[in-house]
């Protein structure tokens, strides 16, 4: 039997080297600080990303390999499981960011408060969070900066106050968001350019944005992309103090006699068995995957899961659905859209996100207008998909289709969770992540107006054809998962405190979006991606090197 290898112990040790993974280290490691980061997937440079797409679209180049990381889903207890790709993030140094469209809007100021705002909601589980927009906006900030993003401070006239602008101009408007942005003026409603993680002129070394249309889903072979794989990552490996190990699969978590976390085992990249000490341990791997690991580390002392005193550890799970209306638009009446051209997103508005009872429903979501696909795989239903009549769609419908997408902002609710699948395991024989989860009636009756209200938009934009997707059930389509450890200030009624320091495990701390007590109905990961900054800046203030906190 080989012999468990035993690196040198380390002072924080990241599990997850994407988005909160990435942040973390960048700030650990800039204040002097060592740090060891265990990835799952491999660390891919930029110019790794070239290629054709089909290797993104069928060959899961930076997606998970369902047949060797499958996860299970099931609409309540009473269902059996199915094996899904539920939200497939990618397994990789960069995480979410390597594939994301990069949208990166601040929550509202009201996103902190829905419980005050809207008191107790029959069947979910709603409350404030311990924290509020000022404690995130110098991070916002921050983050913002060091990453590099695109956009238009001020634009958003629904935004929290600013302390900074963006550092690079918005992104160009395309055809499709050009002709959003005149339906939506028609109705009298505001759009402005989407914040996205993108350099669109030269910056800190980096290259402008190419206005492609190959970006959702997408490796990014210029740079332009900000994701912590060519921004974070180097920053901290440039300290000389992050010791960075890709191909690392953690299956536990293990404590000391004193009930403080000891380290990790994982199997490394050539298969052997290794243990990692450190004095602080921080779970980065998305709220799907740090659940499933405190999970896989229950003991003796924590026979639910590590960190699981409140039971709640995996409750309350919320998963962002994207849902979208798809316009067809007569070659006579408007111009090519060519979107290929140009970002994947293009333009949005907010004007729909507040909460207006007169529509039947809490919360709203925001909107965006985009192109349907790329020209390899786009689709819309019936559209033919072999011979002559497919290539004649392609070259007649694909210049003159656009879609308005929606995420739903669905509310928290106790018995939606993820837990262990009994029966289903993975490659290496790891019980699986399995989801259970069925929407909120008001996610549904949200989802419902506001595909009404984008099949409207398109309508008035001059679409002679529009095909509504409506929600049926939560697939985890936009890859944003939250909630499953709860941030809180009572440790019966949460996973983590306010700086997502684990209330059972002083030294075990959980910076992805596990903690979010609410889902928010904008893209998480900037939200994560502060917090996960103004937490590290608490531990280094706080706890130095692994000293106790005050």
């Amino acid at each position: 039997m080989i012999p468990r290898k035993k690196p040198e112990p380390v002072e924080v040790l990241i599990i997850g080297a994407g988005a909160s993974g990435g942040t973390a280290a960048k700030v650990f490691t800039e204040a002097g600080i060592r740090v060891v980061a265990l990835d799952r997937g491999p660390f891919l440079r930029n110019e790794q990303f070239s290629g054709d797409e089909l290797k993104y679209l069928n060959r899961n180049y930076v997606w998970p390999d369902p047949q060797l990381k499958p996860r299970t889903y099931r609409p309540d207890e009473e269902s059996p499981e199915e094996e899904v790709q539920f939200s497939p993030t990618p397994q990789g140094v960069g995480g979410g960011t390597i594939h994301w469209g990069g949208i990166v809007p601040r929550m509202t100021e009201d996103d902190f408060r829905l419980r005050s705002l809207h008191g107790d909601i029959p069947g979910a589980s709603l409350v404030d969070w311990p924290i509020e927009y000022g404690d995130l906006e110098p991070y916002y900030t921050r983050v913002e900066w060091e990453l590099g993003t695109s956009g238009l401070a001020g634009a958003n006239r629904w935004e929290g106050p600013r302390s900074k602008g963006y550092p690079t101009k918005p992104v160009e408007l395309t055809h499709y968001g050009r002709v959003f942005a005149q339906a939506m003026k028609k109705m009298g409603q505001s759009t402005f350019p989407i914040p996205q993680a993108m350099v669109t002129e030269p910056y800190r070394g980096r290259k402008a944005h190419v206005n492609s249309g190959f970006w959702q889903q997408y490796g990014d072979p210029v740079g332009a992309k900000s994701s912590t794989a060519n921004t974070f990552i180097p920053d901290a490996l440039a300290t000389g103090l992050l010791d960075l190990r890709p191909d690392s699969y953690v299956r536990e978590i293990t404590l000391h006699p004193d009930g403080t976390a000891k380290g990790v085992i994982y199997t490394d990249a050539d298969g052997n068995e290794v243990e990692q000490l450190a004095d602080i341990v921080i779970c980065c791997a998305g709220a799907i995957e740090t659940t499933r690991l405190l999970q896989l580390s229950k003991s003796a002392a924590h026979a639910n899961g590590l960190a699981n005193s409140s039971g709640l550890l995996g409750a309350n799970a919320t998963f962002h659905e994207y849902l979208f209306a798809i316009g067809l638009f007569d070659k006579e009446v408007v111009d090519p859209l060519y979107p290929w051209a140009g970002h994947y997103t293009n333009t949005m508005s907010f004007d729909y996100y507040q909460t207006d009872y007169d529509r039947g429903h809490m919360l709203g979501t925001l909107i965006f207008a985009s192109m349907l696909g790329h020209p390899v795989n786009w689709t819309f239903p019936g559209r033919p998909t072999w011979g002559q009549a497919s290539k004649d769609a392609d070259r007649d419908l694909f210049n003159h289709s656009m879609k308005l997408g929606v995420m739903v902002q669905d509310l928290p609710v106790e018995s939606n969770k993820v837990d262990l699948d009994p029966n289903v395991v993975d490659a290496w024989g790891l019980p699986v992540a399995r989801i259970t989860h069925t929407p909120h009636a008001n996610d549904f009756a949200q989802a419902k107006w506001q595909v009404a209200k984008n099949m409207e938009i398109l309508e008035v934009a001059g679409a002679s054809k529009i095909i509504p997707v409506n929600l049926e059930k939560i697939t985890g389509n936009c890859c944003h998962e939250m909630g499953t450890a709860r941030m809180g200030n009572d440790p019966s009624k949460s996973v983590v405190d306010k700086w997502c320091q684990t209330h059972d495990v002083p030294n075990l701390y959980i910076f992805d979006g596990s903690f979010f007590p609410t889902s928010t109905g904008v893209n998480p990961t900037l939200t994560i991606m502060a917090n996960a900054w103004r937490c590290t800046e608490r531990i280094i203030h706080v706890r130095g090197k692994g000293r106790t906190a005050d």
